[in-house]
């Protein structure tokens, strides 16, 4: 038997739910969050055999499992320096989480890696949505030495991005290739060219959740404090 619940980030309604399946006796339970970042999770997960999915906690006393921001930053930097780009510009969302501070370090990385100086005035930070990617765009390529190519933080940005190069009248990916982040299907395969990005890797996160807790039933809790990092993958279409 399976038990879900849905608590939109209340922490009354997390706690009310935690108990009423501490309640049901259950022998697991995954506490998963809609985006990668730190959770400050009910007390009443440590009651149980518990596992963050997609989140995890200061103290890291809980184990979790969460993608690997840092080397998908510098994957999809990489796609771009491997089709010959060097002028790269970063279009960031404007928040600390570990996506955002991830990703610009496997950025920076993967410049580093091919010598190329980390230029800040490639660096555009804006609110993570379409209308963020585009003003990020407009103001990248008012530059005097204009980027060759996009990597936005999320797919989102990267069609506002694509918004922008149209109104400039630039083709994808013949003079700017972009790189996307999340592989949100409904956007990254139907924007025209359909956009290169990284997939976030829910579905073999909620397996290692799953299964990792499988594997300790009987256990005392709680579980070994582990924190699982997933790769996510490059998904290679049309725009870079």
């Amino acid at each position: 038997m399976i038990l879900l619940s849905n608590t939109d980030n209340h922490a009354d309604l997390e706690q009310a739910a935690v108990a009423a399946m501490l309640e049901h006796q259950v022998e697991g339970i995954i506490y998963a969050a809609m985006y990668h970042r730190l959770v400050e999770p009910p007390k009443a997960l440590y009651e149980a055999r518990s596992v963050l999915l997609n989140c995890f906690c200061a103290d890291r006393s809980l184990p979790s499992v969460v993608s690997d921001e840092v080397v998908g930053g510098r994957m999809a930097t990489e796609v771009l320096l491997r089709k010959g780009h060097r002028r790269i510009a970063f279009i960031n969302h404007i928040a600390s989480d570990p996506g955002v501070v991830g990703r610009l370090e496997g950025y920076k990385q993967a410049l580093a890696a091919y010598n190329i100086p980390f230029d800040e005035a490639l660096v555009c930070v804006e609110i993570g949505q379409a209308d963020g990617g585009y003003r990020c765009a407009m103001r990248l390529f008012q530059q005097p030495d204009r980027p060759t190519a996009l990597f936005c933080y999320n797919d989102r940005m990267a069609m506002g991005a694509y918004d922008a190069l149209r109104k400039l009248k630039l083709s994808i990916p013949e003079d700017v290739a972009v790189v996307g982040f999340d592989n949100q299907e409904i956007i990254a395969a139907h924007l025209h060219p359909s956009l290169t990005t990284l997939e976030l890797p829910h579905y073999a996160m909620g397996k290692w959740a799953v299964e990792y807790l499988l594997a300790h039933i009987g256990e005392a809790y709680p579980l070994p404090p582990v924190q699982q990092m997933i790769g996510c993958p490059l998904v290679e279409r049309e725009s870079a």
